[in-house]
């Protein structure tokens, strides 16, 4: 099993959550967060005036998957969030020794 942590820009969160779904990913947590990569400091124009932004404004999307997922999970994300511009975001790939279903008490793949 793993974890998909994704930052990407929030204006796609409900595309990217459509593709996860269509490849059978049945759940997912949603964050806003806010960081920067290595364009670190830009400027942008508000209302005519130079505004310098510090941190970019992202969600961070986390899903649990089955390995046999993980392709395909990663190709739908990047995807979708590729722009070829600064900010279009990460993904971390992370390994998940166990999971557990509260609810249930069902553990593994079968709590995913």
């Amino acid at each position: 099993m793993k974890l998909i942590a994704a930052m990407i820009r929030p204006h796609i969160l409900e595309e990217v959550r459509q593709a996860l779904q269509s490849i059978g990913v049945n759940g997912l947590t949603v964050t806003e967060v806010k960081g920067y990569g290595r364009q670190q400091r830009h400027t942008e124009l508000y209302r005519g005036m130079e505004s310098h932004i510090d941190f970019a404004s992202k969600v961070k999307l986390e899903v649990a998957i089955d390995d046999a997922l993980l392709e395909q999970a990663i190709e739908a994300v990047s995807v979708i969030a590729k722009t070829g511009r600064y900010g279009d975001g990460k993904l971390f790939i992370s390994e998940l020794e166990q999971v557990f279903r509260i609810r249930t008490g069902e553990s593994g793949a079968f709590a995913l």
